[in-house]
């Protein structure tokens, strides 16, 4: 395994691997038994960065989330899990109530809110200290000095270290990591978004969440990445849910125009020169590109974690990177 540290602040920053893992499904979709095996797996690789969030899987059941958490409390607990392996959650997105979703019903941002999701989470996950803490979805209603503050007040108080952000415009990220400059409180330094190595269209409604906010990490995202050092991007959804290898997974619509069918071509060529599969290419393109990108990938049994595990080692040339960079 190889490893890359996130955060700034020499109180607060981790290293972490370059592989996280997706936490999403595990506690619902996935069985306690099959998720235990593959966070084990995980662990034994040297993987130490596992992602989720307050509101997994709501979607599952109707109703608010805390499956994914839960579940990562109880192998925390089984396996003596301490420090050693960093857990990253979200809140923002979680249901206000069973049956809702946060595309009519978010919790939102506001002071009051953070506190007391934060709190559950802690309780869930069975951590004092929340590693990572994400601004899960963009809220509008709430002043953004509301939120920087009530983020800031966590990680003051040691209930949260490292602050991140995820879907959110790259302008109102900006804004809320300058608001707390000026008023020398610690702001997010770690962004998540979907991005992987084809390209969505950004002029279709597909190529935004559900609730209308930014998920694909675009040319403005990536732009401040490279603009602003220290920042990291946790790129979730690298393999797009299959698409790449999988008859059964067409890719999403926002990915029919001329582009795809060109990067596509040179991800095939490349992985057959390097004896990979397509995904293991598109995982070893974002963990060792220019920008500091680290791939969140998911995984339903340990066969699939072992496909991306592989990744970590898969050395891509200068001439193969190239020629991915420059499809278009």
């Amino acid at each position: 395994m190889r490893y890359r540290t996130i955060g700034s602040d020499p109180r607060t920053r981790r290293e972490v691997s370059v592989l996280a893992l997706g936490a999403m499904l595990m506690g619902s979709v996935t069985d306690e038994k099959t998720s235990f095996a593959v966070l084990d797996r995980y662990v034994e690789a040297g993987g130490t960065f596992v992602d989720t969030s307050g509101n997994y899987a709501f979607w599952t059941d109707g109703g608010q989330g805390g499956q994914s958490e839960e579940l990562l409390g109880r192998w925390r607990r089984s396996r003596g899990i301490g420090s050693e392996v960093v857990v990253a959650t979200k809140l923002g997105a979680r249901p206000l109530s069973p049956g809702t979703s946060f595309t009519d019903n978010p919790e939102g941002l506001s002071a009051k809110i953070i506190r007391e999701s934060a709190e559950r989470s802690r309780e869930r996950l069975g951590m004092d200290t929340l590693d990572l803490l994400y601004a899960h979805i963009e809220d509008r209603t709430v002043p953004v000095a509301e939120t920087v503050g009530a983020f800031a007040e966590l990680v003051s108080e040691g209930s949260v270290g490292l602050l991140g952000v995820s879907n959110h415009a790259a302008w109102r990220v900006e804004r809320a990591r300058a608001l707390a400059a000026a008023s020398g409180l610690p702001g997010y330094e770690v962004l998540q978004y979907q991005h992987s190595h084809l390209r969505p269209r950004t002029d279709i409604p597909d190529a935004l969440s559900q609730d209308g906010s930014i998920a694909a990490a675009g040319p403005d995202l990536l732009g401040y990445l490279r603009a602003e050092p220290g920042l990291v991007l946790v790129a979730y959804s690298p393999l797009l849910g299959g698409a790449y290898t999988r008859d059964d997974k067409p890719l999403p619509r926002d990915y029919d125009h001329p582009g795809t069918r060109a990067r596509l071509e040179v991800l095939r060529a490349v992985a057959r020169e390097a004896g990979a599969t397509v995904n293991q290419v598109v995982l070893a393109w974002q963990m060792g590109g220019e920008l500091p990108i680290i791939p969140l990938v998911g995984a339903s049994s340990v066969a699939q974690l072992e496909e991306s595990l592989a990744a970590v080692d898969l050395e891509l040339t200068a001439d193969q990177r190239s020629r991915l960079d420059a499809a278009h």
